[in-house]
């Protein structure tokens, strides 16, 4: 399994609470749910690069 980076990361307490608790709604822990919201977050916009008439409003 490849190492994975660790990052400090600063983030609003209101942000953080709510993060949190969608984490728990996701039997997720706080960082797993960070990770699994940028990694969606990343393919969908690979996604949206790969079918540029998808752009075409």
């Amino acid at each position: 399994m490849a190492q994975k980076k660790s990052i400090l990361l600063r983030v609003d307490p209101k942000l953080w609470a709510s993060l949190n608790r969608w984490a728990k709604d996701e039997l997720r822990s706080l960082n797993g749910q960070i990770e699994y919201i940028l990694r969606e977050s990343v393919r969908k916009r690979e996604k949206r690069k790969a079918d540029p008439e998808d752009d075409i409003i």
